[in-house]
C-alpha cells in the first residue's frame, strides 16, 4: 500500500496557511501600536470580525486545492474525530497529526515579520485570559471545542447541508471568538496553539490547548454519536470536495 505523502503534504501547507494568514488576522486587529484597534476601538467587534476572518481562512483552505487532496482537516482533533468514527485509519492519522503540528510551526514563522506588533502578543499565542482561572480556560476550549465537532458533523451528515461545511467556520469561528476569546484565546486547535509559541517562547498553559480541544473532541464525538444527531451520520473524512478520494484514503471502514 503506498503512503499518500502528497495528502500529508497537502495537510502540512493548509495548516501552516490557516497560522500564516488567519494569525496574522488575530495580530492586524489586537497587535501593539495596530490602526485597527484606533479604527475599531470595541474590543468585542474587534473579536467578531477576527473570528469571522479566522473561520474564513478555514473555509477557503477547504474549498482550495489542498482541501480536495487533503481534505482540510488542519486540526489534530479534526482528524482524531474522524479516526474514532471510522472513516480515516491509523496510519494516516498519524501522518495528518505530524504534518500539522510541522505545518503549524512552518505557518508561524512569517508572524515574525509582525515585529513588535505581533511580539507584543506573543504573535498570536493563546493564553488564559487576565482574571481568568486555569480551569475556566480550560473549560472554555472544552465547550468550544464540543461546538466544532458537533457542528462539523452535523453538517458532513446532512444531506442538504453538507455542500455548505466550510461555510459553517466564520460564523461558527465569530460567535465563539466573540464570546470566550477573552477566557483562553479560543484555540480549539492544538497545532494552531502550538507554533505560535514555538516561534514567540510564550508557553503559559501550554498543556490546556492540548488536553482542552481532545476533551472537547471526545465529548463531542460522544454527543453526535448517541443523540438524536447520529441519524447525520459522516461518510467521508473530508470538508468538501467529497466525490475526489486522493489514494482511496477518505472511504475506509475500519
Amino acid at each position: 500500500m503506498r503512503t499518500p505523502w502528497l495528502a500529508y503534504l497537502s495537510e502540512l501547507v493548509g495548516t501552516a496557511l490557516l497560522i500564516a494568514v488567519g494569525v496574522s488576522f488575530v495580530i492586524l486587529d489586537f497587535g501593539a501600536g495596530s490602526p485597527v484597534a484606533a479604527f475599531l476601538p470595541d474590543p468585542g467587534i474587534r473579536r467578531l470580525i477576527t473570528g469571522f476572518l479566522f473561520g474564513s481562512t478555514g473555509a477557503l483552505i477547504a474549498y482550495s486545492l489542498v482541501g480536495k487532496i487533503s481534505g482540510a482537516h488542519i486540526n489534530p482533533v479534526v482528524t482524531l474525530a474522524f479516526w474514532i468514527k471510522g472513516k480515516f485509519s491509523s496510519r494516516d492519522t498519524l501522518g495528518y497529526i505530524v504534518a500539522q503540528f510541522i505545518g503549524a510551526v512552518v505557518g508561524s514563522l512569517p508572524l515574525l515579520l509582525w515585529r513588535q506588533v505581533g511580539k507584543g502578543i506573543g504573535y498570536g499565542g493563546t493564553t488564559p485570559g487576565a482574571g481568568y482561572t486555569v480551569t475556566e480556560a480550560l473549560a472554555g476550549e472544552i465547550v468550544t471545542t464540543i461546538c466544532l465537532i458537533v457542528g462539523l458533523f452535523t453538517f458532513l451528515g446532512h444531506k442538504k447541508l453538507r455542500r455548505y461545511t466550510p461555510l459553517l467556520f466564520p460564523f461558527l469561528y465569530a460567535v465563539m471568538v466573540y464570546i470566550e476569546a477573552p477566557i483562553s484565546g479560543t484555540s480549539t486547535n492544538p497545532a494552531r496553539s502550538f507554533g505560535p509559541s514555538v516561534v514567540s517562547g510564550i508557553w503559559i498553559g501550554w498543556w490546556i490547548y492540548f488536553v482542552g480541544p481532545i476533551v472537547g473532541m471526545l465529548i463531542g464525538v460522544g454527543i453526535h454519536r448517541f443523540s438524536w444527531l447520529k441519524r447525520f451520520e459522516v461518510e467521508v473524512a473530508k470538508v468538501y470536495h467529497f466525490e475526489h478520494d486522493f489514494y482511496g484514503i477518505f472511504r475506509r471502514e475500519l
